[in-house]
């Protein structure tokens, strides 16, 4: 149990930091490919800033989780 509390805590961790340079400090290089297919005009600023959203609200998630399952369990 005690590795399923320390995986969900990293996992939050790093998506949660992940999702905040991309969303909110605009790394777009973070996402794998986003460079050459934006240069190619297959993906757009919008595609990259929900991507960052989606990994900052999963790992928030996976945090609220790893900090219920420390308290409670």
């Amino acid at each position: 149990m005690l590795a399923l509390k320390i995986v969900f805590a990293l996992l939050g961790l790093a998506f949660t930091l992940f999702g905040y340079f991309i969303f909110f400090r605009k790394k777009y290089s973070l996402i794998n490919g986003f460079d050459a297919a934006f240069k190619a005009g297959q993906k757009d600023e919008n595609y990259a800033k929900r991507l960052g959203l989606i990994e900052f609200t999963v790992g928030i998630a996976l945090l609220i989780v790893a900090t219920i399952l420390i308290i409670f369990w």
